[in-house]
């Protein structure tokens, strides 16, 4: 998967434009971050008020037909990110028109909840997902923050419900969560898959060294709370959690196949609400990233890169809206608020402005000139290696286990639907360090290595 943000891309024609490109890349399937009507010409998306009007900002409907049209002729899914949580601060006028949309005795971070105990607003969730999915052909749709839907049951049953539908008609479409409560369940009962935050903060830890906030959590042991992910998914299942003040974390997940979880080092929520918006390009050694991203590629579960990693952007990835002057100001002040304990005062008046068009300017990737031909053919190469040896044979994909090996290595191993064992080994420390790995069927990295050296990705294929 690749997400990306249709503005920055220059709209739905934009996209259109990179089709080849992407699919020269090895990119099976696109995720737009959300393209519901907002106020104004620049948003990330999730301030959305209008769920069944394309935004026009990007272009005309017959541009979105177009992307999507284009997209399913090079064989590339295009999924939707979309928000059933809230609706946007500005130009949301269901609260004087249909008050009972919403209870008045549950507040989220963007204001009172909607709804979902009456059945015409399960109605209208419904409804929409129809919307995107049939009218427009979208392959699937990312549902943001689950956790923040009060009285969510009936969803599990809707999704699953839509997919036989659409498996009835000879589509399959996939349904993707964003569900910070670590919810197994979920992924056994109509959803596809998940967004896994737990790899993305270990590997993040393991590739920066931070710890502030919620990297807190998985800053002891590293590589065993990586061995976890990579072997069961989730790395919180049901342990307490510092960030979460002492609160059990999570479920069990290590019946799931690996294809249940999304696994990525960046997209826009972790770029994005960083107070400067900085990529792993700038924030970790080159040769560290790249055996993560060979990591990322070759293991099981599904990777997401977000836009520009594969030409080693060193762009910042920002907060942008569009709002009126008095929202702009809340808005802006919200930003500095957040992040007043983390810094100095005279670092916190730096922090970019979401509202101004410099902000959104400084948003679009670019290739860093000296590397990005030689990151492509090396993103490139890991993707035709996935596509003819591994991803085929993943969606019963089963963990032979995996472990830490030192500080910053681990070594992990599946059976493939193939019968094929797939071992991986991956070092993010700048020393090498001695484990004992397979002899035979090297696919990735450096002949038969004797030690696992420093910044470093391998990986084995061995038939029955």
């Amino acid at each position: 998967m690749y997400e990306m943000h249709a503005g920055l891309a220059g709209g739905y024609g934009g996209i259109v434009r990179r089709l080849d490109e992407l699919a020269a890349l090895g990119v099976t399937g696109i995720q737009l971050m959300p393209i519901a009507a907002f106020p104004g010409k620049r948003n990330w998306g999730y301030d959305g008020v209008l769920p069944f009007a394309p935004a026009d900002a990007y272009g005309s409907r017959q541009a979105l037909a177009a992307l999507i049209e284009q997209s399913h002729a090079r064989d590339i899914m295009v999924l939707l990110d979309a928000v059933y949580n809230h609706f946007g601060p500005d130009g949301n006028y269901l609260h004087h028109y249909a008050g009972e949309f919403f209870r008045n005795d549950v507040n989220t971070p963007w204001g009172a909840a909607i709804d979902f105990r009456r059945s015409a607003v399960r109605t209208f969730v419904r409804e929409n997902i129809d919307y995107w999915i049939n009218e427009w052909r979208f392959d699937g749709l990312r549902f943001d923050a689950v956790h923040a839907i009060a009285d969510d049951g009936w969803l599990d049953a809707t999704v699953a419900d839509i997919r036989r539908e659409a498996l009835r008609n000879g589509r399959y479409v996939h349904f993707i969560l964003e569900n910070e409560k670590n919810s197994a369940a979920r992924l056994r009962n109509g959803f596809t898959a998940q967004w896994n935050d737990d790899i993305h903060h270990t590997l993040h830890v393991l590739l920066t060294d931070e710890r502030a906030g919620y990297y807190d959590d998985y800053a002891d042991a590293p590589a065993a709370n990586l061995a976890r992910a990579l072997s069961e998914g989730f790395v919180y299942q049901g342990q307490p959690s510092r960030y979460r003040r002492g609160r059990s974390h999570g479920t069990v997940s290590r019946d799931l196949s690996p294809s249940s979880f999304v696994s990525f080092l960046q997209n826009h929520d972790q770029i994005g609400n960083r107070e400067f918006g900085e990529r792993l390009t700038t924030l970790s050694r080159p040769r560290a990233l790249q055996a993560a991203v060979a990591l990322l590629l070759l293991a099981p579960q599904v990777p997401l890169l977000f836009t520009g990693e594969e030409v080693h952007s060193k762009t910042p990835f920002l907060y942008f809206t569009d709002h009126e002057a008095e929202l702009a100001e809340a808005v802006r002040r919200g930003r500095q608020h957040a992040f007043s304990g983390l810094f100095d005062p005279a670092r916190i008046a730096e922090i970019p402005d979401p509202n101004a068009p410099e902000t959104f300017a400084a948003s679009r990737p670019a290739p860093d000139e000296a590397e990005a031909v030689s990151w492509r053919r090396f993103y490139t190469a890991l993707l035709a290696l996935r596509h003819q040896r591994i991803a085929p044979f993943t969606e019963r994909a089963r963990s032979l286990g995996a472990r830490a090996v030192a500080s910053k290595a681990v070594l992990a191993r599946w059976r493939l639907d193939n019968g094929d064992r797939l071992t991986i080994a991956c070092n993010l420390d700048d020393t090498g360090v001695a484990a004992e790995l397979p002899g035979t069927g090297q696919i990735w990295g450096p002949p038969l290595p004797k030690t696992l050296s420093a910044d470093s990705t391998f990986a084995w294929l061995e038939s029955p």
